[in-house]
């Protein structure tokens, strides 16, 4: 026998508040039995569409009330199909009990928080990296702080969180926010991919059935667009032309710029191995490995620079290592001291090379953002277009061939096509010229007198110059011949 299941929603016309609002109801129906429950929300009775089971309208409202309501359907929607899977008779009591969370009363946010995190470092290695789970874990005990700093507690139960208005988990969300801006000192795109590793806890519960809102409806992360450093052409040099007195320094320098001219990460640099190493079809030899952050191929052709690195530490390592990377922490600090001797202000980091690549050694030099995005391994172009920025002489260089383009299409438009009439004009001396057109013997002193002459003859149409050419070679009236005493013909012109 095939069960039926529905969800209706209508108003408690019983209950109207003295602001006018009512209470939004819910049924749920599943074979001939039903269950109410409360949506948690109210509306006044003119917006509401009994038939449709919704509010309508552009007051203010309507659009939350909905998508609270599509969000519940949808929710009991997914425990009813998980609750069919697992057992033979479905209620909508039962129903009702799990997207309330009276069954999961035990359930608690920050121990949830902490088994996925534990679950993400089983991970390391195969689809997450150690940074993403100090990401995570760093979270976890900001939301911990926060709890016990706001409500006095050490933990709150998902059922709690299920009693909340959307209203009231809106302000939780917000109130967090402003702790990690305030008292946790965060940075604004720090704030955002904290708030971004809370969100997924938060789905996680949802996606079981745990809490029945999703409080990050209608709140969005906003990542700021950071100008990301990089060095110059200029800058670079002078790192690469620097003597060290110090090996260590010297090393640093070394990876750095090998970094600079192939735009792998510190990580992927420190796990290149000489079997990353390969001669392409080109003949070349190629850089062939993944990031280890997306797992994305990334094969860069080395430049001659990156070889002469890789060449200076051939055979002096273990492991089939290619360089002989530091720690980042020790790169980063090495780096310090080589952007002072260097005289550079920016501040030296490794991860800075990786910029560098994608926008003084590529980008700038004409290399396509197509071809650049490539080699960096990045999966999103988008990504590209922040790490490779146009710099000011790759558009005054763009600007240049633009400028000797118009002018050439300019001079182009300007010259008159010529056809063989023309041609032959120009073998004319400058007397014949002037004689074609009768023109007095005076402006010969005329220094512009030839540009004159052409604008007559230009000025005429193809006919009436081979009239013109007619009369006075045919008819030898005006013209001696090329040859003394040989009379000219149209045709040997046209």
């Amino acid at each position: 026998m095939k069960s039926t299941f529905s969800i209706l929603f209508y108003l408690k016309r019983n209950g109207q508040k003295g602001n006018g609002n009512m209470p939004v109801m819910g049924r749920i129906t599943v074979n001939g039995q039903a269950v109410q429950f409360s949506a948690k929300v109210e509306i006044k009775p003119d917006y509401w569409n009994v038939k449709a089971g919704k509010a309508i309208g552009k007051a203010s409202g309507v659009q939350e009330v909905n998508a609270i309501l599509e969000s519940t359907k949808t929710t009991m929607t997914k425990i009813y199909r998980d609750l069919q899977e697992r057992e033979t008779n479905v209620t909508p009591e039962r129903i009702k009990n799990v997207f309330f969370g009276i069954e999961v009363r035990h359930q608690m946010l920050l121990v949830l928080f902490k088994r996925h995190n534990e679950d993400v470092f089983k991970l390391i290695g195969i689809s997450k990296s150690k940074a993403t789970y100090q990401k995570y874990e760093v979270t976890r005990k900001h939301l911990t702080n926060f709890i016990k700093e706001k409500y006095n507690v050490s933990d709150i139960s998902l059922k709690e969180i299920n009693n909340l208005t959307f209203a009231s988990f809106n302000m939780f969300i917000s109130d967090f926010e402003v702790y990690l801006l305030t008292t946790a000192g965060c940075k604004s795109n720090t704030n955002a991919k904290f708030m971004q590793f809370f969100k997924r806890i938060i789905i996680i519960a949802k996606s079981n059935g745990w809490i029945y809102t999703d409080p990050f409806a209608n709140y969005r992360i906003r990542i700021a667009r950071v100008d990301r450093g990089y060095l110059t052409q200029e800058q670079l040099d002078v790192i690469i032309g620097k003597k060290f007195a110090l090996k260590r320094l010297e090393l640093v320098r070394d990876i750095f710029v090998f970094s600079c001219y192939t735009g792998l990460a510190y990580i992927d640099v420190k796990n290149l191995r000489q079997k990353h190493i390969r001669t392409s079809f080109d003949g070349n030899l190629w850089v062939m490995t993944k990031r280890q952050k997306t797992d994305v191929q990334s094969n860069i052709p080395l430049l001659d620079v990156a070889k002469q690195i890789l060449e200076k530490y051939k055979g002096t390592l273990p492991d089939e290592k290619v360089l002989p990377i530091l720690s980042n922490q020790k790169m980063n600090a090495y780096l310090k001291e080589i952007g002072d001797l260097c005289g550079i202000e920016q501040n030296l980091t490794f991860h800075l090379a990786r910029h560098t690549f994608g926008t003084t050694v590529t980008l700038a030099k004409g290399v396509p953002i197509e071809t650049v995005s490539k080699m960096l391994g990045h999966t999103n172009i988008k990504t590209t277009q922040i790490y490779a920025r146009i710099t000011n002489s790759k558009i005054g260089n763009d600007m240049a061939v633009l400028a000797g383009k118009l002018k050439e299409a300019k001079v182009k438009k300007q010259t008159p096509t010529k056809s063989k009439i023309d041609i032959q004009f120009d073998c004319l001396s400058l007397n014949e010229k002037m004689a074609l057109f009768n023109l007095p013997q005076s402006l010969s002193y005329d220094s512009k007198r030839e540009d004159r002459i052409y604008d007559i003859w230009y000025s005429f149409s193809e006919e009436e110059k081979s009239c013109l050419w007619k009369k006075a070679f045919e008819n030898n009236e005006i013209l001696p011949g090329p040859k003394v005493g040989q009379k000219l013909t149209i045709n040997q012109y046209t």
